[in-house]
């Protein structure tokens, strides 16, 4: 049997960084927008599906990664059931994420950090060759 998922799609909001009460282990959750082949109306339809990652993928999504980063994602479909705070039982389906591959160059930086090189910042008449 195969239970395998591979996304590419971007985020819709910072992770939210979390750590297990008992063992501490970090534990991130994001919603990825995933692009749909197929347009309704002339619109681009997504699909808004939840990601959680373990570890230090985890910590390391939620210190790089913000709203709007391209992301491409490989885990397991995961279906949980449980009991919402009015005693209704519910399903949530989720992605438990492998792997997170980060795709573009953007990234959550500190203040103090300078900013990136932007080769466009040079004109012809600086270059010495």
């Amino acid at each position: 049997m195969l239970n395998r998922v591979v996304l590419i799609g971007r985020l819709t909001q910072d992770p939210e960084l979390r750590y297990t009460p008992t063992s501490g282990v970090a534990v991130a959750s994001f919603t990825l927008a995933v692009n749909r082949r197929i347009k309704q109306q002339g619109q681009q339809e997504a699909d808004f599906i939840p990601i959680v990652v373990w570890s230090t993928q985890a910590e390391n999504c939620a210190k790089y990664l913000g709203k709007g980063s391209l992301v491409a994602v490989e885990g397991r479909l995961q279906i949980r059931k449980y009991e919402d705070r009015e005693g209704q039982r519910r399903t949530a389906a989720e992605v438990v994420a492998d792997w997170v591959q980060f795709l573009d160059t953007r990234n959550r930086r500190s203040e103090s950090e300078p900013p990136p090189f932007d080769d466009a910042m040079i004109g012809d008449d600086d270059v010495p060759f």
